[in-house]
């Protein structure tokens, strides 16, 4: 039998670790360190989120979809915990001496692979709601006839009396749906990985996690946005180092704050 097919097992009780504030530059700093370990690893994942990103939007600009590119961006945000399943395990393995290799990355996805199946579907499902909310603003705010050229949609847009309202709504969805799938993630998936728990328990330990610890919750979460929204600036080409380097990040946020 494969040792590392079997999660640790749950704790009898698990115990939250309040931390300070700015805790997450000493996790952005240990995350540091595993991707210079293991770069073969971390720079894979951020070069296959790179390349999953161009084809999305070539996609939806071909299907004349181009309003959904910016929601579909922003979805990003949602399921990217899930795209880390693999490097947490490297996180996981150099932690316990272990070899890091790709192939033990992906055995990530096997080890407790139902319930993480079952965080990706609720992700997925919180991704899809705000890509249709997002439909349905625009067409609400700007009728269905509004189709401009990709070329012309930017000036369209900023002559349109109904930008600010729809920006100010739509941001204001996001971020109450980005918050919640951040508050049910930002433990639970490293979780699901490290120990034989169910996802229902691994999301009810994260959301108890983030709100004991909602200060540095919050700076994380805002260091993230960050980060990554450079990221997609030039072509979504900085995901490939922003990415790995917030999973590994994260997995030493989950050691840190479940004991």
């Amino acid at each position: 039998m494969n040792i590392d097919a079997i999660p640790a097992p749950a704790p009898a009780a698990v115990r939250i670790h309040h931390v300070a504030p700015d805790r997450p530059w000493t996790w952005l700093a240990a995350g540091w360190r595993d991707l210079m370990a293991a770069p073969h690893v971390g720079f894979f994942y951020g070069a296959a989120v790179v390349a999953a990103g161009w084809v999305v939007v070539i996609m939806l600009l071909q299907m004349g979809a181009a309003w959904a590119v910016l929601p579909a961006t922003a979805g990003f945000f949602l399921i990217a915990p899930l795209l880390g399943a693999g490097i947490y395990e490297t996180s996981r393995r150099r932690e316990r001496g272990e070899d890091a290799s790709l192939p033990a990355a992906f055995a990530a996805f096997r080890r407790n692979g139902p319930q993480l199946a079952l965080m990706g579907a609720l992700l997925t499902i919180i991704h899809l709601f705000w890509v249709r909310m997002a439909g349905l603003l625009f067409a609400v705010f700007f009728g269905l006839g509004f189709s401009p050229a990709i070329e012309t949609l930017p000036t369209a847009l900023l002559r349109s009396d109904h930008l600010l309202p729809f920006l100010v709504i739509g941001t204001g969805i996001g971020f109450v749906l980005a918050t919640a799938a951040f508050a049910v993630s930002a433990v639970s998936i490293p979780m699901l990985v490290d120990r034989d728990i169910t996802a229902m328990e691994a999301v009810m330990v994260s959301m108890k996690a983030t709100a004991e610890n909602w200060r540095a919750m919050a700076f994380w979460a805002g260091l993230i946005v960050v980060f990554t929204a450079m990221a997609l600036v030039p072509f979504f080409l900085g995901l490939a180092l922003v990415l790995p380097l917030v999973g590994h990040a994260t997995w030493h946020a989950y050691r840190d704050l479940v004991r």
